[in-house]
Parts: structure tokens; C-alpha cells; sequence
């Protein structure tokens, strides 16, 4: 069984996958330290040494890794994972658990406020400039994102009650 987790920077799927596959018995990827752990060295570092183009190619190359094994797991995302070539097709050709944890642009600017200086694509904005560059982005990759077999409205939810919407709606 493969489960995937979906959605923009900040919206918490690292945490939620890690609590789901706690609950369902399945190893836990985060895709971005997957990167890092082959690359050798850290999402900003390849952001800063190699460019985004460098990496979008990377994460193509291991997300298909994954998407190919025969291992089952709970795997995050990164925010832009599945605007970038076929990944959006190939993660639902892959499964019917597919994820997106939806927030609105101001929830997910307020959350993102304290996160920033680990973030590369928004470590150089003020929080005006972090709102319009978040709403700019959910704009760009609503068509992908939108695409998820299943998509949870996260804004008034708590992450036990995300959980408990999740596990509900997996299918074996």
C-alpha cells in the first residue's frame, strides 16, 4: 500500500504522514529528505548550488524510485512535487490514496511566518510579499493539487481530527 500526502509548504504533511503511518504500520518518507539523504546535502543547499531546475530533476528521479518499488509506505510530498513533469499522473496511477490537505492562503501564510528561514523559495520575503507569493502559488497549483483522489479541508481541523478524515477514507 502506498499513501500519499499532498499540499503546500506548511500545511503539515510531514507531521501527519509521520502519525499515519504510525497508525497503519508503514515506513514514513518525507520526499524532501529522501533527496537529501541520496543527494548528499540539503534541499537549500541544492536550491542554492544547483538551482530549482537541478533539483525538480532530482525529485522526478527518486519520486519515480519510490512510485516504482514494490515498498509499501506513507509518503510527503514536497509543496511542488506534483506540478513538475508527470508526477501527478504517475502518484495516482501508483495509488488511490492520494491525499491533499487543503488550507486557505491566509492560514497557510500565518503558519508558514515562523518557518521561513527553512524554506529557500520564500526565506527572502516579508509577510505581505509571503501572503501574495502563497496565494500566487496555491493559484498556479490548484490544477494539480485538485487532482488528489482526496482532498481534506484542513483549516477548522485538528491534526487528530485530519487523522481520524484520512484513515477513514483509505482504501487497501
Amino acid at each position: 500500500m502506498k499513501i500519499f500526502l499532498l499540499g503546500y509548504m506548511g500545511s503539515g504533511k510531514s507531521t501527519l504522514a509521520k502519525a499515519l503511518s504510525i497508525q497503519k504500520k508503514l515506513p514514513f518518507i518525507d520526499l524532501d529528505h529522501y533527496i537529501e539523504q541520496k543527494e548528499g546535502q540539503s534541499v537549500t543547499e541544492i536550491f542554492k548550488k544547483k538551482g530549482e531546475i537541478y533539483f525538480r530533476k532530482q525529485e522526478i528521479t527518486y519520486l519515480n524510485e519510490l512510485l516504482n518499488s514494490e515498498k509499501s509506505f506513507v509518503l510527503a510530498l514536497g509543496g511542488g512535487t506534483p506540478c513538475y513533469g508527470t508526477n501527478m499522473q504517475n502518484i495516482l496511477k501508483a495509488s488511490k490514496n492520494v491525499f491533499y490537505l487543503k488550507y486557505q492562503p491566509q492560514t497557510l501564510a500565518e503558519r508558514l511566518e515562523f518557518q521561513k528561514q527553512n524554506r529557500p523559495l520564500i526565506a527572502h520575503l516579508g509577510n505581505e510579499e509571503l501572503l501574495d507569493f502563497v496565494r500566487k502559488h496555491l493559484f498556479d497549483r490548484n490544477p494539480y493539487y485538485s487532482q488528489a483522489t482526496h482532498i481534506i479541508t484542513m483549516d477548522n481541523l485538528s491534526e487528530e481530527q485530519a487523522l481520524e478524515t484520512i484513515l477513514s477514507l483509505i482504501s487497501d
